[in-house]
């Protein structure tokens, strides 16, 4: 038998290279997403098309074939990232049967235009491949056992460079924050640093790869940001014009939910319905498709040229086209980096308007909108570390909390929280017969 340090030993050697995967399977998965899009919507309509309106909406149906195809063999994968943390809180595992498809599930929708972001399909991805290595060493105790959140906080640092981010949702055991009711406890001291282990390990392997190879991805920075009176008198106009984006974003959700349950079980038909809307809008507003990242860095140079109508009108779209893409089929991405997008449209076409600095309105605008998505504040202002400066920290946490503040129909979280306490009740029972964790002793 191996004594506790040894264990320990191989769990942390273990930690790097889980988190060192992560990181390789996200610079994967941005090199294959960015250059398929590139691909789809630069060489090939310059080639057979150049110049022709109607591109978006070809692409867009194509899309929705393939999608609602893929849902006919494959129903319900990938999942979304709430549910596999949700799962994973609960039960300390991810299944992992279905990596393979998750992962190419999670990159079709976004080469087709999806208004999605990468970040669901690769929780799902990296949850499972940390389980089945737990289930291979089991036999050295329960916390290897364990290893699906130590894999989640990797590929969320990963995904999105937001390294605090990262570490605070393995705590919470969501995205969102705490599932309501459930006490949030703090990680032994151990457990920690095993988790910033496997986000240094992710994030150094990340960007060794794109320093090698290129093609990293996520949100751009944005840099300089001033604060005068003027700014300071737009706060809370701001924050409340990111918090009408959130707010649509759940409206959104209803309305795409109802849309779906009135058209039952046809997947084919669904995916080609929200091509359809896709497209449409795409035509019109280029920006309402795509994930986000890659537009927002366009955004920098091209913002003052875009006219604020064109800005503020994406803002406002693209949570519908999000939502329909996610109901209807086009599954298993998340809503981060498109919410984030919307932000920082929104931002850009308000400082147009009002000649404030533009990187104070997107701070505002983006943290007022993921104030109102997440419901939770303080995670909000984590995450949007990844892209704005931390001089700006004081002007997102009243926007997130402004945005946090505004109540959202029940009927539009319910279905969301009855899952999270339907998977707490279905955990309770796993953990019933654990053994001791030889990390917190």
């Amino acid at each position: 038998m191996l004594n506790r340090i040894a264990k320990r030993t191989i769990y942390i050697l273990v930690t790097i290279m889980l988190g060192a995967v992560a990181g390789a399977v996200c610079w994967v998965f941005f090199f294959l997403m960015n250059n398929g899009i590139a691909l789809v919507w630069d060489t090939l309509p310059n080639a057979v098309c150049p110049g022709q309106v109607w591109w978006p909406l070809a692409v867009c149906l194509v899309g929705g074939l393939v999608v609602g195809l893929f849902q006919k063999r494959f129903p319900g994968q990938p999942r979304e990232m709430d549910e596999v943390m949700a799962e994973v809180k609960a039960t300390g595992r991810y299944e992992y049967g279905n990596m393979g498809v998750g992962f190419v599930g999670a990159l079709i929708p976004l080469l087709f235009g999806g208004s999605l972001g990468p970040e669901a399909g690769l929780t799902g991805v990296i949850a499972g491949l940390c389980t089945w290595v737990g289930d291979r060493l089991k036999f050295l105790g329960k916390e290897f056992r364990e290893l699906s959140s130590v894999g989640i906080a990797a590929v969320l640092t990963a995904t999105f460079d937001a390294p605090l981010f990262g570490l605070a949702v393995p705590v919470f055991g969501s995205a969102e924050g705490p599932v309501e009711d459930e006490p949030v406890l703090a990680p032994k001291p151990l457990k920690m640093a095993v988790y910033l282990i496997a986000i240094a390990s992710a994030v150094g392997t990340m960007m060794g790869l794109g320093y090698l190879l290129g093609g990293m991805g996520g949100l751009p920075r944005f840099s300089g940001i001033s604060m005068g009176g003027f700014e300071f008198a737009l706060l809370v106009p701001c924050a409340l014009a990111g918090a009408c984006v959130g707010w649509l974003y759940h409206a959104a959700g209803a309305l795409a939910g109802r849309t779906s349950r009135a058209m039952g079980d046809r997947p084919i038909v669904k995916a080609l319905v929200a091509g359809l809307f896709l497209g449409c809008l795409g035509m019109v507003l280029p920006y309402t498709m795509f994930a986000g990242e890659i537009q927002a860095e366009e955004l920098q140079t091209t913002w003052t040229t875009i006219g604020a109508v064109a800005l503020i009108a994406t803002a406002l779209l693209k949570p519908f086209t999000l939502q329909f893409c996610l109901k209807l089929g086009w599954r298993g991405d998340g809503a981060f980096f498109p919410v984030i997008f919307c932000g920082v449209s929104l931002g850009y076409g308000i400082a147009l308007i009002t000649g404030a600095n533009p990187v104070f309105c997107l701070c505002a605008c983006t943290a007022g909108a993921l104030g109102m998505m997440m419901r939770q504040p303080l995670m909000a202002v984590l995450l949007l570390f990844m892209c704005f400066p931390v001089k700006g920290v004081f002007v997102m946490l009243i926007a997130a909390v402004i945005g946090s503040a505004i109540p959202v129909p029940a009927g539009w979280v319910a279905k969301k929280e009855r899952k999270a306490k339907g998977l707490k009740a279905k955990g309770s029972k796993a953990k019933a017969s654990d053994t001791p964790d030889m990390l917190e002793g």
